[in-house]
């Protein structure tokens, strides 16, 4: 049975100190043989400048310094590590991608998303305009990716908003939906709960949502409230504030025996029935 582990951080804009959070939290963990570790968005590096995420992200293309850490980590512990979020150097548009990468307990990275939907919004905080896009290339790809019975998707924060992402990564085999996050206190308080249980329910999955949480250098508030919710739309297990750890079990049987009761797949018209004329 598949382990599931949501790691919640404050993180700040220094890559060897958000490393070495990391490392402490999974000291912790007692890992078993199928163990799928998430990370908050932004992961390695948060609360500075945005444009601090560019100048990194082209000193890793070289260096891939960051990929290459997170690799170790995950060979280290021996787990499936799905890393949040961090800066991937776009070279054709001279921005980053805001991208989640899976490695494998050996190290090896099965699998890249790069945020579809960047955060280009007002909310009303210290903060009051975010532009996700101005330093970020946004992706235009799904990524799903399976082992040990589990079918992962990938989503990064924002992306949480758009149902119908959710409901493609379902329709890809999902039955796990990773949602690493950087919700803003505002926007969090009004609506991070609501929308991961929303997205359990209507594509009946595990939802495990790592967040960032507290006060970060550059006066941003992240809202944390990690979560993991199970297929029925129930909260598992949540971590409110302060850095630390939630784990779940994933249990297939009682996913099976939710989808088979209620077999929204096979009744959606959008998906099943519905005829295009061209």
């Amino acid at each position: 049975m598949a382990k599931l582990t949501a790691i919640q951080m404050t993180s700040v804009p220094d890559v060897q100190q958000n490393l070495a959070t990391i490392e402490q939290q999974l000291k912790q963990l007692s890992i078993t043989d199928e163990h799928i570790v998430v990370l908050p968005e932004c992961c390695l590096y948060f609360g500075g400048r945005d444009k601090a995420q560019l100048v990194l992200a082209q000193q890793n293309e070289a260096s891939c310094e960051l990929t290459t850490a997170l690799a170790k980590l995950a060979a280290k512990h021996q787990i499936t590590l799905v890393a949040g979020s961090i800066p991937l150097f776009h070279p054709q548009s001279n921005k980053f991608t805001n991208t989640c990468c899976v490695f494998s307990p050996s190290g090896e990275m099965l699998a890249q998303y790069q945020k579809v939907h960047l955060f280009d919004v007002e909310v009303q905080d210290s903060e009051r305009n975010y532009l996700e896009s101005r330093y970020t290339h946004p992706g235009n790809e799904l990524t799903t990716l399976t082992m040990a019975g589990v079918t992962l998707g990938l989503t990064i924060c924002y992306d949480l908003r758009f149902p119908e992402l959710f409901r493609a990564l379902r329709q890809l085999g999902a039955n796990v939906i990773t949602v690493p996050s950087a919700f803003t206190k505002v926007t969090g308080q009004a609506h991070w709960e609501t929308l991961l249980r929303a997205r359990a329910i209507e594509n009946q999955v595990y939802i495990v949502a790592a967040a960032q949480v507290g006060n970060h250098e550059n006066g941003r508030e992240t809202w944390g409230h990690s979560m993991i919710i199970d297929p029925w739309g129930k909260i598992i297990t949540c971590k409110q504030q302060g850095v630390g750890i939630i784990s779940a079990d994933v249990d297939l049987a009682h996913l099976a025996k939710i989808r088979q009761a209620i077999p929204v797949q096979e009744h959606n018209q959008f998906i099943t029935k519905l005829k295009i004329y061209e």
